[in-house]
């Protein structure tokens, strides 16, 4: 039986002002299916690149290979917030008069390669089953673990003059389960002043850059097979092997990593990833 819509992938700019699930109710809506699924998430206030499936390409979410993600940000010095963002309520105002752009670059380089963070306190992570942020709102006192993550690579575009705040823009390339709002926690911290970040824009996830995003109300469904050549290595099989492939049967192919094989008509029938010489399916998606 048909699939109602095309499966596929969405990569939305997501807008300021929506929770992931908001948007991923939208597009349902839009689209006239209710399988869609995201893969991560971005806070309401942080915009750009959200990671949608559709259809039967929803089970390829759990296999994308996003553990690298680039941002666009503006950490506010001057004030520490209860979130570390501009959505919280400001907790602490020390004058940023005595903080110059010199000393501003200096300790952001210091945030440059393999770093021990600790999470922001109302993030996603589960604390005892239950959603580190749920137990803020809940008025508990929350210390997460700090987490092995990596900033690849972070440049400052500007830095205003000093004042009562000053404003820091900054890019930077990290790996996935990094907290940039933790980046402006600290930052503030080093500095003595305290710091939030005050806005966010994700610009690439893994493959997937905002220069192919969709405007939310007007979602693109890239076709699963061309979803699935850029996300994955790609192997084009013989007529024998996609027959086998077709059962979830086992391949004589050394394959690097997980990788999307297609018929040679080009569809897109499974993932497969290697094993001891041999290849195995991990999920297979032949209509």
């Amino acid at each position: 039986m048909a699939e109602a819509v095309t499966p596929g992938l969405v990569v939305v700019d997501k807008p300021a002002g929506m929770t992931s699930h908001d948007v991923v109710g939208r597009t349902r809506r839009l689209l006239g299916t209710r399988k869609v699924g995201h893969a991560g998430t971005l806070d309401p206030m942080a915009t750009g690149v959200l990671v949608l499936g559709v259809g039967r390409a929803t089970r390829l979410l759990g296999h994308l290979t996003l553990s690298e993600k680039s941002y666009d940000a503006t950490i506010r010095l001057g004030a520490r917030t209860t979130t570390d963002d501009a959505e919280g309520d400001v907790v602490t105002a020390t004058s940023a008069e005595a903080v110059t752009d010199e000393r501003v670059r200096a300790v952001l380089a210091d945030f440059v390669g393999d770093l021990d963070q600790v999470p922001s306190a109302v993030s996603a992570i589960k604390v005892d089953g239950r959603r580190a942020y749920d137990r803020v709102r809940a008025g508990e006192d929350v210390t997460l673990d700090a987490r092995p993550v990596t900033v690849h690579e972070l440049t400052v575009a500007s830095v205003t003059p000093p004042g009562e705040v000053v404003d820091v823009e900054i890019s930077l390339r990290c790996s996935s389960g990094t907290y940039v709002r933790a980046i402006a926690r600290d930052l503030g911290a080093a500095l003595g002043v305290g710091g939030h970040l005050t806005a966010l824009r994700r610009t690439t996830v893994g493959p997937f850059t905002l220069a192919a995003a969709s405007d939310l109300e007007e979602p693109v469904v890239t076709p699963i097979a061309t979803a699935a050549r850029t996300a994955f290595p790609a192997v084009d099989l013989d007529v024998a092997q996609a027959t086998d492939v077709r059962f979830g049967r086992k391949l004589d192919l050394d394959l690097p990593e997980l990788s999307a094989l297609f018929a040679p008509d080009g569809e897109f029938l499974a993932l497969y990833r290697p094993d001891g010489g041999r290849a195995r399916a991990v999920a297979v998606f032949a209509s």
